[in-house]
Order: structure tokens, then sequence, then C-alpha cells
């Protein structure tokens, strides 16, 4: 007996495959336009964990954002230390 699911069936309960780019890059944009916005106020602690849980993915694309808004100047974060918006 054949248990394979049909290609077809796969292709439609799931038309794209998700990247792992385009999580962490999603997760920048938020981020960023949070800052740029004021709902994040400087000096606000943030935390891998807690954004992880927010936009329900794992901490490797939080890591990957931080490391983009830091290259923005937009928060400082040092990996034992954490992260908070300048």
């Amino acid at each position: 007996m054949n248990n394979k699911v049909p290609d077809e069936v796969v292709k439609e309960i799931f038309p794209k495959k998700v990247r792992k780019q385009q999580a962490s890059e999603t997760v920048y944009a938020e981020l960023k336009k949070m800052i740029l916005s004021g709902k994040l106020k400087k000096g606000q602690r943030l935390t891998e964990e807690t954004l992880a849980l927010r936009f329900n993915v794992s901490r490797q694309p939080i890591r990957r954002a931080f490391t983009q808004l830091k290259t923005d100047g937009l928060i400082k974060w040092e990996r034992k230390a954490g992260a908070s918006v300048v």
C-alpha cells in the first residue's frame, strides 16, 4: 500500500515553500517599522525569546534581524548582553 500524499495535494495545501531568509526578512521589516514609528521606545530591551514567540519563529530569524538592525544603527546588540533600541 502506497501511503505517499500526491504532489498535487501537497501543492494545494502548501502552495509555496517558506524560505528561512523570508522569515528573518519579515521580522526585520516589522521590527524596523516598530522602531521608526515609535512603538518600540529608545532604550527598550528586545529579547530573542519574547520576539520569537510574538512572530511565531525560532530565535535564529530574530538574530538575523538583530544583525541587520544593528548594522542600520537602530539597535545596539551584543550576544551576551542582549539588544536594546538606540
